[in-house]
This record gives C-alpha cells, sequence and structure tokens, in this order.
C-alpha cells in the first residue's frame, strides 16, 4: 500500500506519494546481515534488484538509529539522478530529508553543511573524497559524520580507485580503534577474480575486495529459483564471421607504415600492424623519441599510431571511417609543418588520399563483419518492439556505427532508431551529463529503439529490459562481459557475439565464460569459510594494505621531492621548445595546475572557448591554448574567480629535463618536483604592483 501526504508548494496543496517498499524472498534473505548492523556486500546480478534492497536497508537504518545519516556513493555522474529520481525519493523522499549532489550541483560547493542538513545524501565518491580533503567548514566531512555508507558497484573499491580511498580511510580508523565508523553497505553484480585465472587466485581477490570493504559477501541461498526466474539469462549466441582474405584497403595503409619504418631507418622490430601490441610498440618508441629529444622518431610514431588507429576502425567498420580518421588527422597537421620530418609524413598521406579513397568505394572489399551486424540487427528487430544495445570499444566507433546505422537502407527498413551514448566527459568526442539523461530518457519511452555504446552503458544504468545485446569487436572482463549480457533482461532475449572467427573477441569471450564461472566457485568458497578463520584473513590482508599504502606515500613523497623546481626544465613535445619552468607552476584547487610565470604567453597561441557543459564554483574554462611553434595542444586557460587568467595545462603536452635525464608522465602526481599552492591573494597583490 503506497503513503500519501498533503505538502504545501509555493501556496498550493500537493499530493505527495509514497510508495511502498516491497521485497521479494531472495532480496529479504541477502539484507539480513545489513540489518542486523553489520557490514556486507550484497551480491545479486544486474536486475536482481539491488539498489531496492539498499533502499530498504536505508529506511530501516534511518528508523532504527538516532541521529541516523546515510551517504549513498555512485562511481559515475548519471548514477547519482538515477538513484534518486528511481529509487530513493519515491520510496523514502516522504519521510526524508533526501539530497542529490554530482559535480554540477551548486549544493558540492557547500557539501559539510548539506549534509548536516540532510538525512541521506547521494553524491559520486570523488565528491565526498575532496569533501574529506577539504579543510573549509562548510564543505568538509569525516566518515564519521555518517552511520550508513552505501557503496554502488563495490568492485570497484580496489588499488587507487576513489572507493579504496575513502574505505583505506575507514580500514586505518578502525585499525587505530576509532569509534562511530559508519556500517558499510557494498552493492555488486560480480566482483571478478581480479585476473587470477586459478581457484586460489579467484579466492584471494574476493577476499582482498571483502577486506577493503571490511564487509562480508552475502547472496541468495534458498531462493535461486526465484532469482533466475525474476533475471532470465538471455540466449547467447555467436555470429562468426569468416577471416578477411582480401583487404586492398588495409593493406595500402600497412605498406604506408613500412615506407615510415624506412624512413626512420632505426632497426627496430615491431610487432602485428592493426593490433594493440603495435600500439604499444609505437607509444613506447614515441617516449623514446621524445627522452632523446629525436623529433624524427618521436612525430614518425605519432603518425604510426594514427595509421595504426585507422587499421584498428577498418577492422571493426568501414573502410572510408578509417580514411576520415586520417583525413581529420593529417587536417591539423598541415598547418604546422617544421621540418623535413614534417614534410615527408604529411606528403606521403597526400599522395596517397586519392588512392586510398578510391579503394573506399569499391563495396566487394567492404568489412564482412559489418554484413554479419546488419544480419544480427534485421533479424532480431522484426518485432517492431524491440529494443537493443549495441556495445562498441571507443567513442571513435561508436560514432563510426552509428552513421553506418543511419545510412543502412535495411537498418531502416525495421524502423531501427539508433543513438550514441558514450561517458560524459570534456573531450570533442564525450557527452554532456545532459545529453547522457536525454539519450536515456528518450530510450525509455521508446522514442529510441537502439543504443550504440561504449561500457558507460554496461554497469548501472537503470535501462528498460532490452531484447537484444550486441557486443561488437570487444576485448573486455569477466564483470564488463556480465554487466553487458545482463541488460538483456526481457524474456527469450539474444545476447549476440560478433567477431571473426577464431579471432581474440571469440577467444576473450570464451575465457570469460569460464571467469564467470570462477567467480562463482570463489565466493561461495569465501562463503563457507569459518567465520574466526575469515576475520584473521581480513584482518591479515587490511593490515598489509595499510603497510603498503604507507610505504607508497612515503616513495611518492621522496619523489616529488627528487629535484627543486627551478632544476625541471618544460620543454613542449611537438617540437621540444624549452617554454618553462617547475618554479612556474602552481596548483589550484589540487587538481588545476597552471603557469604563473607572465613571459610564458610568448610561447603559446589561443584558439576557440572551451565549453565544458557545466559551471563551477570559482573558476571558468577560457580558450584553447597551444604551442606558438608546431600548435600541440597543451591544455586551456581558466579564469579564477572572475579576476585572473592563467593557462591550465595538460602535463603530456610536455616532457620534463631534469639533471639525470628526460622525462614524460601521463599526470602531474607523476611529476617529481614539488608544485606550490597557488596564492591568489599572493598574485593579485603582484598584478597590482605591475599595473602601478
Amino acid at each position: 500500500m503506497n503513503h500519501w501526504t498533503l505538502n504545501r508548494i509555493n501556496g498550493l496543496f500537493c499530493v505527495i506519494v509514497q510508495m511502498e517498499i516491497s521485497l521479494r524472498s531472495y532480496q529479504k534473505e541477502v539484507v539480513q546481515v545489513a540489518l542486523s548492523g553489520e557490514n556486507s556486500i550484497i551480491w545479486l546480478p544486474t536486475g536482481g534488484g539491488k539498489t531496492r534492497a539498499a533502499v530498504y536497508v536505508a529506511k530501516r537504518h534511518l528508523e532504527t538509529h538516532p541521529k541516523a545519516k546515510v551517504a549513498v556513493l555512485v562511481n559515475k555522474v548519471h548514477l547519482v539522478d538515477q538513484h534518486y529520481q528511481n529509487e530513493f525519493r519515491p520510496h523514502l523522499g516522504h519521510t526524508v530529508n533526501i539530497v542529490a549532489i554530482s559535480g554540477d550541483s551548486q549544493e558540492k560547493d557547500f557539501f559539510g553543511r548539506v549534509v548536516r542538513d540532510s538525512d541521506l545524501v547521494i553524491c559520486t565518491a570523488q565528491i565526498l573524497e575532496n569533501a574529506m580533503i577539504n579543510t573549509e567548514e562548510d564543505k568538509h566531512v569525516e566518515l564519521t559524520d555518517f552511520t550508513l555508507l552505501i557503496i554502488d558497484e563495490c568492485h570497484h573499491t580496489h588499488k587507487d580507485a576513489v572507493y579504496n580511498k575513502i574505505m583505506a580511510r575507514y580500514v586505518k580508523g578502525k585499525m587505530e580503534g576509532a569509534r562511530n565508523l559508519p556500517q558499510i553497505l557494498g552493492l555488486t553484480a560480480s566482483p571478478g577474480t581480479g585476473g587470477a585465472k586459478t581457484q586460489e587466485g579467484a579466492v584471494n581477490h574476493v577476499l582482498q575486495i571483502c577486506a577493503n570493504l571490511d564487509s562480508v559477501i552475502v547472496s541468495t541461498k534458498n531462493y535461486v529459483p526465484e532469482l533466475r526466474m525474476v533475471v532470465p539469462r538471455p540466449i547467447k549466441k555467436y555470429d562468426i564471421v569468416d577471416t578477411r582474405l582480401f583487404d586492398p584497403f588495409g593493406e595500402h595503409l600497412k605498406e604506408m607504415m613500412r615506407m615510415i619504418h624506412g624512413y626512420m631507418a632505426s632497426g627496430i622490430t615491431f610487432r602485428k600492424m592493426g593490433t594493440q601490441e603495435y600500439e604499444n610498440d609505437v607509444v613506447e618508441l614515441e617516449k623514446k623519441g621524445v627522452r632523446e629529444e629525436n623529433r624524427l622518431l618521436a612525430q614518425c610514431a605519432l603518425h604510426l599510431r594514427k595509421y595504426n588507429d585507422a587499421l584498428l576502425i577498418n577492422d571493426t567498420v568501414r573502410m572510408v571511417d578509417a580514411l576520415r580518421l586520417l583525413q581529420d588527422f593529417y587536417r591539423t597537421k598541415s598547418e604546422n609543418r617544421m621540418d623535413a620530418t614534417d614534410i615527408f609524413l604529411s606528403g606521403l598521406f597526400e599522395e596517397n588520399q586519392v588512392e586510398l579513397r578510391l579503394l573506399t568505394l569499391d563495396t566487394q572489399n567492404e568489412n564482412p563483419k559489418l554484413a554479419q551486424l546488419q544480419r544480427t540487427l534485421v533479424e532480431q528487430f522484426q518485432d517492431r518492439n524491440s529494443r537493443g544495445i549495441l556495445f562498441s570499444k571507443t567513442r571513435e566507433g561508436t560514432r563510426c556505427l552509428y552513421d553506418w546505422v543511419c545510412a543502412n537502407p535495411a537498418l531502416q527498413s525495421v524502423d531501427i532508431r539508433a543513438a550514441i551514448l558514450t561517458g560524459a566527459g570534456n573531450g570533442a568526442n564525450h557527452m554532456t551529463q545532459s545529453g547522457q539523461k536525454e539519450t536515456i530518457y528518450r530510450f525509455r519511452v521508446g522514442d529510441l529503439n537502439l543504443l550504440i555504446s561504449t561500457s558507460v552503458a554496461e554497469e548501472g544504468l537503470d535501462i528498460p529490459e532490452c531484447n537484444v545485446v550486441v557486443r561488437y569487436g570487444l576485448l573486455t572482463n569477466e564483470i564488463a562481459q556480465q554487466q553487458a549480457s545482463g541488460r538483456a533482461r526481457a524474456m527469450d532475449s539474444v545476447y549476440s557475439v560478433v567477431a571473426w572467427a577464431g579471432g581474440r573477441e571469440m577467444r576473450r569471450e570464451k575465457t570469460n565464460e569460464y571467469l564467470e564461472e570462477l567467480t562463482e566457485r570463489a565466493v561461495a568458497e569465501v562463503q563457507r569459510m569459518e567465520p574466526e578463520k575469515f576475520r584473521r584473513k581480513v584482518s591479515e590482508l587490511q593490515r598489509a594494505a595499510v603497510i603498503e599504502r604507507y610505504v607508497a606515500c612515503k616513495r611518492r613523497d621522496e619523489k616529488r621531492k627528487r629535484y627543486d623546481p627551478s632544476q625541471v626544465q618544460f620543454i613542449c613535445r611537438g617540437c621540444f621548445t624549452p617554454v618553462a619552468h617547475g618554479d612556474d607552476m602552481r596548483v589550484v584547487n589540487n587538481s588545476q595546475h597552471v603557469n604563473v610565470n607572465p613571459d610564458f604567453k610568448n610561447y603559446y597561441q589561443v584558439g576557440g572557448q572551451v565549453h565544458l557543459g557545466r559551471t563551477f564554483e570559482d573558476w571558468e574554462p577560457g580558450r584553447v591554448i597551444s604551442c606558438a611553434s608546431c600548435g600541440l595542444e597543451w591544455g586551456f586557460e581558466v579564469k579564477l574567480r572572475k579576476v585572473v587568467v592563467l593557462p591550465c595545462l595538460k602535463i603530456k603536452g610536455f616532457s620534463m629535463k631534469t639533471p639525470q635525464a628526460n622525462h614524460t608522465a601521463k599526470q602531474w602526481k607523476e611529476v617529481e618536483f614539488a608544485v606550490e599552492e597557488f596564492d591568489f591573494t599572493e598574485y593579485t597583490s603582484k598584478m597590482e604592483i605591475f599595473d602601478l
């Protein structure tokens, strides 16, 4: 029975309905440990109702604990609104003060105050982590401010993931005898094996997840038949494609790559073109060129990587998509030719572009995997009520597949209405958070019937029951495979794998099936352990983790002190021009790294305005910045507190020359010197002096 009440909103009385929380028998079984106040991980398959079980636990917790305060943590932004709108507000909103906070929420700027004024907050784990680091009273929180932490997709609680950073504080506090630590409730569809291929290794991985979350893992034992009825397994089919025997477009690309190999005259041996291994080889070659300030090697490696990307696209979608990738790349390169290497590389593509375009026109040589994918989709969409998800590896792949679907008469004849769904972000191919919400909404109400998605749709998203899920050219682990399979929830649904005969995707899919079974056996073994043995093993793993983190922290601190900032010279990674020193750098909000030297503006040029699709408390993005000599993108301007405009730098745009050697880094945390905190007052006072 639902409960209702009258609330006065803007002078009008509105009926507020609160839905009764109804649990199935297997859900009631798995929440018992949590209801007793103990830490636990609920393991149920995708579609099994983990979130509904968590809502029930939260409700009982709030009813029975004085001064109760609950935090629901998610690992992806779009899940904040989803959990709030679909689960927590409908079932708890009548009696509980609930606030949903994500990166584009103004409440995050006063997180500490919001937590104090709320009964339950739903937020990304990163927002909670930031709040625990922040020292401002209105923003700061402690773990002990909460009485229950619900951690969604908790199998991500490992290594340096943000979930594990939060739980590391918990475990350290527990070992130090801290009181009033919150109860932990983890939710997962698969803990996985952590890369282990043996029973012992898989058991150790599950135990590590339990240790990281300080929890036991629970699953249904008495109501398995009911769970199987609620979450039917899809019919799995392998749509196998015979090996591509004739690929003149791909062979022409490889011949061009061999010409670049010859131009380098380096004697380096590469692995097979068109593979991840080849990409790894050229990535390392580019780093070698940067370290040695050998621009020929570094630039050739960058171009070879783009050709390899084109081969991978050619192996996945159409020849014209691969050609377009190269055309887009060389369009940017033609404006910044610095030396003979640039002239050779751009000239090579220009000389072969016409031949490549002619090869794309021969439909007899088109990718046979697409023909199989077309047959699979046409077969499954004969029913006009069909809904499906087509999973692809990359954002570029989803874009190419979308173009192919829209231009395919056979797919349009069965009324396929497709859209792309990828992760939110700031790049050109990223979606905005509002774009994600709109696409999912249109899919939910039936305006769309096919999502072409990266892994963002595998995990957590509340997507309507699909009767077809297709994995196309994917190499993923057993967790991702289970998550994707779980999206096919309709009765008699189909889970299709489109892959080359005997190819790596097929082998990985079969391996993942074994690993899925291994996960089940490992969890069962952990659950059979004597309680005392389990607690002892968990304590050992926790002590080891605390020591390991302490040692790693000391090493990081030592690494940051290896060089004085003035000894580190920043060099453009594209042209090797020296442009700055380490003591020019400052860090803002523990995340943005800016150059405060006014002379730095002589080394960069500005481009178009950056649009991030969201607002921030004390800064806003400006224009793109790039090297004035070679055009390599370095980052973008930031306007701090609407007053100061400074260049915010991506570390990947530079190499760093130290007294010992040249170094590269993927992230700022890898640099070997300490970066000072930006002092706004000090900087603006200097500006005033200069103005005088």
